[in-house]
């Protein structure tokens, strides 16, 4: 094993373990600084695309970038996972927020503007300094001390308006900030209101400054319970037309439904709905600590590609370039022949055109660079970041997964997520095979009545019937054989190949519950024993 990575367990074992996050973070940070660092330095990528990553963007905890337009839910959303208001946190029906607010943990309730906070090398934020006092005006990090908040950070963004005159009137690069964010975030959230379905100029430019990150992000339909089925049906059709005219991939995008905020629900008929779509999303949240290690690998990869293919496009500029006489024209003769380049450098070096920048944004950028200045090629930079990417990426992909079996899985705690987990309002409880636990009747009963009616149509024989006879019965309700088989091993108690009237009931039970949509339990839950089996039955363990 590489000698970093020996370094690294060598502390595991004297520390007495850490978890996957922390052990990971030398080894990346040290493959990034020995290995990407000098050559993005040597071709100006920090110039053309993204500023250098500091020890503070290996360390952060996971983060969550929610974006969408004015008033559709973005600061309730968080103040509904927190349960709890933060600073800087305005509401209403009006555009309110018009900042950038980062909502991390604090041990004492504050705020820190953004001309402070890009010069704390404990906070992630450094470099967005380079975007200057019109933005930095426009950010602020919102800390208290939350439950939450101690395993994710949150990001709330401007709410977006339509029309040209907004983007100018911010005064800073909005897309060009949220493209930062998002190379470093863990998830963005996209939100939209139920009754707001339209994509602005300014929403599907922010949208595409997501390009290559397709795969953080996630749609939430807000506000979904201020409108009945049949209109639900048709708001969610129109929210995924729109989404695929500006977002182009081939997988289709997923979208959580509800309504995401602690009010009566106006309209109960999606409830079950709702419940469900809010638990996938919470699920999907509170696996980001656990994930944190793979994202932050997963974008260095990202990163090193597009900075070996950076690379390779300035030093074939830089080689095209004539030593006298004629350099300006030959310059604009490159920009202008950048998609034939690309192409070219797609044969030469066997690279995916998908590790490519977009050619217009990189036309524009080159306007302003002297060509002659640019770096010639050099191989042991490239060998460099080759060697990291087929060797020592696997073996910190095996540390990760070492790590994740030797720590105790990690999830996020607090807030609305504790409100999920508690009581009997967590998803499913009193409902499918969960139905009668609480309840000292043996909840088959109450319809037992009409499966002994079917039951004794089947020719028992010593108050059992043959498997073959209760085929008859069960395959009219026309679920698989797979499912079938599972049923009539779950209800045949006592292991015999026969049925009596109770385990035909249950059986009969079984699949009502599969005809509902609810899953079948993996093993039978102790409710649903029927009584004349439970004392033949082994207690568990």
């Amino acid at each position: 094993m590489f000698s970093w990575l020996g370094r690294q367990a060598g502390g595991r074992e004297r520390s007495g373990g850490m978890d996957a996050v922390q052990t990971v973070t030398g080894g990346l940070r040290s493959l990034y600084q020995r290995k990407v660092l000098p050559l993005e330095e040597a071709y100006r990528f920090h110039e053309f695309h993204s500023p250098a990553l500091e020890d503070a963007d290996f360390e952060n905890k996971p983060m969550i970038l929610l974006v969408g337009q004015y008033s559709t839910g973005k600061t309730t959303f968080i103040r509904y996972l927190l349960e709890q208001d933060f600073p800087g946190m305005r509401i209403g029906p009006e555009p309110t927020t018009d900042s950038f607010i980062a909502v991390m943990y604090g041990e004492t309730e504050g705020s820190t503007p953004g001309n402070a906070l890009v010069v704390d090398p404990k906070k992630p934020f450094r470099k967005l300094s380079r975007f200057g006092n019109a933005f930095l005006n426009r950010f602020m990090c919102s800390q208290l001390p939350n439950q939450v908040l101690k395993s994710i950070s949150i990001i709330d963004s401007p709410g977006i308006l339509s029309g040209e005159k907004q983007r100018i009137s911010r005064g800073y690069d909005f897309c060009q900030v949220l493209q930062w964010f998002a190379e470093r975030v863990d998830r963005i959230i996209l939100l939209f209101d139920a009754h707001k379905l339209d994509i602005s100029d300014e929403f599907s430019e922010a949208i595409k400054a997501f390009r290559g990150q397709d795969d953080k992000i996630r749609v939430v339909l807000n506000k979904a319970d201020q409108v009945d089925t049949q209109q639900l049906m048709r708001v969610y059709g129109a929210l995924m037309w729109s989404l695929g005219k500006v977002i182009n991939t081939p997988e289709v995008l997923r979208v959580y439904i509800g309504s995401f905020w602690a009010q009566p629900l106006q309209n109960t008929d999606n409830r079950r709905l709702f419940e469900a779509e809010a638990q996938d999303l919470f699920r999907d949240i509170q696996s980001l600590p656990q994930k944190a290690a793979v994202r932050k690998l997963n974008d260095l990869i990202k990163r090193a590609r597009l900075a070996k293919v950076h690379a390779y496009i300035i030093s074939y500029l830089k080689k095209e370039m004539p030593n006298v006489f004629g350099k300006e024209s030959k310059k604009r003769e490159l920009i202008f022949r950048l998609p034939e380049i690309y192409v070219q450098l797609q044969r030469e070096y066997q690279i995916s055109a998908g590790d490519f920048p977009e050619v217009k944004a990189m036309q524009e950028q080159l306007e302003n660079y002297d060509f002659t200045k640019f770096h010639s090629l050099k191989p042991k930079l490239i060998e460099a970041v080759d060697n990291m990417l087929t060797n020592k990426i696997s073996s910190l992909m095996s540390l990760i997964s070492q790590e994740e079996m030797n720590t105790p899985t990690q999830m996020v705690q607090g807030g609305a997520f504790d409100g999920t987990t508690e009581g009997p309002f967590n998803q499913g409880y009193g409902e499918g095979a969960k139905e009668g636990a609480d309840e000292e009747e043996w909840v088959v009963a109450k319809d037992k009545p009409v499966y002994d009616e079917l039951f004794y149509t089947l020719s028992p024989i010593n108050g059992k019937i043959s498997g073959v006879n209760a085929k008859k019965e069960m395959v009219t309700s026309k679920l698989p054989n797979s499912v079938l088989g599972k049923i009539w091993k779950l209800a045949d108690c006592d292991c015999d190949g026969m049925l009596d009237e109770e385990e035909f009931a249950l059986a009969k039970h079984l699949i009502k519950i599969k005809l509902d949509g609810y899953e079948l339990p993996n093993s039978l839950p102790p409710h649903l024993v029927p009584p004349s089996h439970r004392k033949s039955l082994p207690k568990a363990d």
